[in-house]
């Protein structure tokens, strides 16, 4: 306390810090002046060299700034300020720079990425949307091709050529969810050579808070189709209407005394949890036909009763999700936007389905998946910038180690912002909302309303057309026209209603005359559940010192107030008496609201931690396995992993014997029959004789290779390749799922005094070391089971992949191939093996059937 006395609070004593930088880059600008256009890219490249040869990409920082900020003058027809450099510094620095709306965080990032793009490692920069990544590279591409780098851009829908290209380049726009999915992507390949990514060497998150901590809640997933009907989600959903909800636990019950409920389930909205009562269980089994739910047989259709419950009870159409060409499309929760191909997981997103009586798509199982938190701390470097991120300073520092640098204004802010309007119900609210926005359209300024969801915004826009007010509105059934829409926002007259305003990316830009009438007034029509979205929506009016206003109005049954709000409000708004139609302006009441929202952000904080929590288990997991693949794709050789492999595995079927150690009858024959299982040693002479020792028997797999390698020379290291990562992925997605349900009923374990992340880190690592087992077993059973069927000419061949099998046919000149006789490699498995296709049927069940 008395160092920030003294000499200020940490910010401004950053900022402090960095004055003696910014003088140095303005020092600069003559010279930079004198400069022709043909210098700027040469100048690049000799700094590219010196960085090459051992230079500091920090002792470029001034002369590398002030270039960039004389190629935007010339190029962009932009300055960049001085305030702007201090937020350049942040960024190279690792920090996250809060910049208010409309203060040019776009144009500031143009300088760090130039800085850093000298190192040759490849600059990421992420954006919430394609539509912003596409006109950010293309706007500031301008730039950085003036400077001789190159810019590539990561959207939907590219191929792994265009990708590779995109990547390539010195700098790549893109979206959070295409680069944490061509990672995993990455991982999941057989070739080095249809890699994406570079390493991850400089990421800038722009709206990192809506990247880092809103969209942190839930890990990003790619999945295939699991073996499940979909007839069961049907069959389910017709017992959930007849159900009925109990009524709320009394939030005072007393002490020892018991609350029945008096309906088939309860919901709690603030833990987002369903619940089955005694009396809901036996309607549920009379109207499945069922005599226990409970027993084990029936744990699948427990689950899908309770997800059920949820799709009805806890998710809402318009709100949660909205239905769009036959599909349920999730909306997210924090910017309003869509989100198609993501889907709940667990059997929820086809609970929804059932629900809204489109088609319910195959259940999927997780290939693979990581969070937003541990991919972006894989960077070397990492920084971020938006307009709202002081108030999760904490969390950023914890989970990130990013610290929040807030970035003066370059204008001084001069927008006022009213308190809170507070009614006893949300009509009487709606109806003072629309008064006063007919009021501002009436005397010409603009209105922008946020809502916290698309059924409130359709809800305003219903009210204004009754009072003939025109307006726009913008929320997830019309994202289409959405730059338009915001661009047109500060227009005089205008009236826009939008969901969250989190990343739209587009300047509100007063219109002629706008700023006399008192600037873009901002209403909310009701608090979100956390501050920063508030301050979003508020933040777009005001920009570099515009005029303006905001105000949010409340009701006492809003979600937030019916959920959170503590006893201390009721108790205010009693004392302050509420009348119909009359609202109360009050601080008290405020800031006890505020108070709410703290509650509410820690409370998410933890979901999130929880979250890291289990995935740190998984990360270290994942890293190893995605370590090995990597290993195995740019081995050149690997016969030393094969034999590293039949090392550990006859150590572990040996057991005894491998130390020289007598076995009885009994067990010996065991252990004879399962290497004869995984090795086919029956192939060789005496061995139903004798037990070989672990020399002896790793002498005869390394014979059964080596003719494998005598009968496919050119071809053994891809073959082995082959059924090594085959091997892997396919233990790697039964491994995951096994890790999916030991987090499912690990919370249980707390009734055992155990702690449960303890247990799932214990028992996850011995599930890790099983399959670790199970991967080098599967390998070699594929590789000692091959055969080499026929022999043809080398040239004759191209590559092939088929389920399970590896198929070499063809002539190189085209002609015709069922001339042609062709390599075909086998495993030669049991009936009752599982299918090397790696479908985890049995083989006769599978291709051994066709």
């Amino acid at each position: 306390m008395l160092l920030k006395l003294l000499f200020g609070s940490k910010n401004e004593r950053y900022i402090k810090r960095l004055r003696p930088m910014v003088a140095r880059i303005n020092a600069l600008e003559p010279d930079m002046l004198k400069l022709s256009d043909a210098d700027f890219p040469a100048r690049i490249a000799a700094w590219k060299e010196e960085v090459r040869n051992g230079r500091k990409v920090d002792d470029l920082l001034p002369e590398v700034f002030a270039l960039v900020r004389e190629a935007g003058k010339r190029v962009l027809n932009m300055r960049h300020f001085d305030v702007q450099l201090v937020g350049g510094i942040a960024l190279h620095e690792g920090n996250i720079a809060e910049m208010k709306t409309g203060e040019g965080k776009t144009l500031v990032a143009t300088l760090p990425v130039v800085l850093n793009a000298l190192s040759g490692k490849g600059v990421h920069v992420v954006t919430v949307n394609d539509y912003l990544a596409k006109r950010d590279a293309a706007w500031m591409g301008r730039l950085y091709g003036f400077l001789g780098l190159t810019t590539g851009v990561i959207v939907h829908g590219l191929s792994d050529q265009e990708r590779q290209e995109s990547y390539g380049a010195d700098i790549t726009y893109g979206t959070n969810n295409e680069f944490g999915f061509d990672y995993l992507r990455d991982n999941m390949k057989f070739y080095k050579e249809s890699l994406v990514q570079r390493d991850l060497h400089f990421a800038i998150v722009d709206e990192v808070d809506s990247i880092l901590i809103d969209e942190a809640r839930t890990p990003l997933i790619i999945s295939g189709p699991a073996e499940m009907s979909t007839q069961l989600y049907r069959r389910v959903d017709t017992v959930i209407p007849p159900l009925k909800r109990s009524s709320p636990r009394p939030a005072n019950l007393p002490q020892g005394e018991d609350f029945i409920p008096d309906g088939d389930f309860e919901v709690d909205e603030k833990a987002r949890t369903v619940t089955l009562t005694d009396q809901g269980v036996e309607r549920v089994e009379k109207l499945l036909g069922i005599d226990n739910l409970f027993d084990p047989t029936n744990m699948t259709l427990q689950h899908h009763v309770l997800q059920g419950l949820k799709a009805h009870h806890l998710f809402k159409r318009d709100v949660d999700y909205i239905v769009k060409d036959g599909q349920v499309v999730i909306v997210d929760e924090f910017t309003g936007r869509l989100m198609p191909g993501r889907r709940y997981s667990d059997g929820l997103h086809q609970a929804l389905e059932a629900k809204e009586n489109v088609t319910v798509e195959a259940e999927n199982q997780t290939l693979a998946s990581i969070t937003f938190q541990n991919y972006f701390r894989m960077y070397d470097k990492l920084a971020g910038m938006t307009g709202t991120a002081d108030t999760e300073s904490v969390e950023f520092k914890q989970i990130y180690e990013l610290d929040v640098i807030v970035i003066p204004t370059n204008r001084p802010m001069v927008r006022k912002d009213h308190p809170d309007m507070i009614f006893r119900t949300q009509p009487e609210k709606f109806r003072a909302i629309v008064e006063e926005i007919a009021d501002c359209h009436k005397r010409g300024q603009p209105v922008l309303v946020g809502t916290v969801s698309i059924e409130k915004s359709e809800l305003v826009s219903g009210l204004l057309k009754k009072l003939g007010v025109p307006h726009n509105v913008l929320n997830a059934k019309q994202h289409e026209k959405e730059a338009e829409i915001v661009a047109e926002a500060g227009q005089k007259g205008k009236v826009t209603i939008a969901t969250n305003m989190a990343g739209r990316g587009t300047d509100i830009v007063l219109g002629e005359g706008v700023k006399e009438l008192g600037g873009l007034h901002i209403i909310g029509t009701e608090r979100h559940e956390s501050r920063r979205i508030d301050n979003q929506l508020r933040g777009r009016s005001g920009r570099q010192g515009d005029p303006g206003s905001s105000r949010f109005y409340l009701a006492l049954d809003d979600d937030l107030m019916r959920l959170f709000g503590s006893d201390r409000i009721s108790g205010l708004m009693e004392k302050l008496g509420m009348e119909e139609n009359v609202p109360i302006e009050n601080k008290l009441v405020s800031r006890a609201i505020e108070g709410s929202q703290k509650r509410v952000e820690g409370h998410n904080f933890e979901i999130r931690k929880q979250l890291l929590d289990f995935d740190n288990v998984m990360n270290q997991q994942r890293e190893v396995i995605y370590s090995q693949r990597r290993e195995l794709m740019y081995a050149e050789n690997l016969d030393s992993i094969v034999e590293e492999y039949a090392q550990d595995v006859l150590a572990d079927i040996l057991g005894p014997a491998s130390e020289g150690k007598d076995m009885d009858p009994e067990m010996a024959e065991m252990v004879r029959s399962r290497l004869d299982e995984v090795f086919d040693f029956d192939r060789f002479p005496g061995f139903r004789r004798n037990l070989p020792n672990k020399t002896q028997a790793l002498a005869w797999i390394n014979e059964t290779t080596g003719a494998l390698k005598d009968a496919a020379p050119d071809h053994y290291q891809e073959i082995a390749r082959y059924f090594t990562l085959e091997s892997l992925d396919r233990n790697w997605k039964d491994h995951l799922l096994n890790m999916d349900h030991l987090r499912d009923g690990i919370g249980l374990r707390g009734y055992g005094q155990k702690d449960p992340k303890q247990e799932y880190k214990r028992e996850g690592f011995e599930l890790f070391r099983d399959m670790l087992d199970n991967i080098k077993e599967n390998t070699l059973r594929a590789l000692c089971h091959l055969r080499i069927k026929t022999e043809v000419r080398e040239e004759e061949y191209q590559h092939k992949e088929t389920a399970g099998n590896l198929q070499y046919a063809g002539s190189a000149d085209g002609s015709d191939k069922t001339k042609e006789p062709k390599r075909r490699v086998e495993p030669k498995v049991g009936r009752n093996d599982p299918c090397p296709c790696g479908s985890g049927k049995k083989y006769k069940k599978c291709c051994g059937a066709k």
